[in-house]
């Protein structure tokens, strides 16, 4: 479980493979040469491994170029709660930035790929590139209402859909990302969604076998095959959330 930072920038801005995707927008001549200038390497992670510790300073703020994290914190008696799942084109360690320390920390799920970012540069971002600001503003935002929905999830939703939104959730926005070919697998085991949902293990593997039983998944080894989106989505009334081009740095 290692990390190893590569400051030769291995891969160009302009070359980023999140930029031929539809689903992030395009960035003018000027932005490109400024995020190329604030990029300072990439940082590879080790599924396991811990990115950003609660309680920590970084120097660094990070993109996802490629894998899979999770945002979470911790009780003292070791209960966990994961917050958010972390794909490509998100921005980690903005929390960082305002508050000084990290108020909760991120583990690698699989692989991950960092693009390394300074955070001091991030007012000279703020100062001459208000369309980047803007965009920050935007991915704090974006990340503010999918957590309104995951708290109403774990809050209003019974155990089955809640378990049912949550790989929905997922199944999309790996699909919009195009980090799927084929079969739908989520590298997240049963530990990941119980402590995303709030439930005892017990629990949830009571609940996922019933979603396997309705056809709509299949679990793997350490890994969840989302066999019928459609079918989670009506179980647990969330059709998704319709974005149009979106920002990342």
């Amino acid at each position: 479980m290692a990390s190893k930072l590569n400051n030769s920038r291995k891969t160009p801005c302009e070359l980023c493979p999140l930029r031929p995707l539809p689903h992030f927008r395009e960035f003018t001549s000027e932005e490109l040469d400024f995020v190329s200038d604030f990029k300072k390497g990439e940082l590879t992670v080790d599924p396991g491994a811990v990115v950003l510790l609660e309680g920590a300073r970084s120097a660094h703020l990070y993109t996802v170029l490629t894998g899979w994290a999770f945002r979470y914190k911790m009780l003292e008696d070791g209960r966990r709660q994961i917050l958010n799942y972390v794909m490509p084109g998100d921005l980690v360690g903005l929390q960082g930035s305002i508050t000084g320390e990290m108020q909760h920390s991120v583990e690698a799920l699989s692989t991950v790929t960092l693009c390394v970012f300074e955070r001091t540069q991030l007012h000279t971002l703020f100062s001459r590139y208000p369309t980047l600001a803007y965009d920050i503003t935007w991915i704090a935002a974006r990340e503010e209402r999918i957590l309104d929905e995951h708290l109403l999830s774990i809050g209003r939703r019974t155990a089955i859909e809640r378990a049912a939104y949550l790989l929905a959730f997922l199944a999309q926005r790996a699909k919009v990302l195009k980090m799927v070919e084929g079969r739908m697998l989520l590298p997240i085991t049963q530990q990941h969604v119980a402590d995303t949902l709030g439930l005892s293990i017990v629990h949830t593997n009571k609940t996922l076998k019933k979603l396997a039983d309705r056809g709509a998944i299949v679990w793997r080894d350490r890994s969840c095959d989302v066999v019928d989106q459609e079918a989670l989505r009506a179980i647990s009334g969330w059709y998704g959330v319709e974005e149009k081009s979106r920002p990342f740095i």
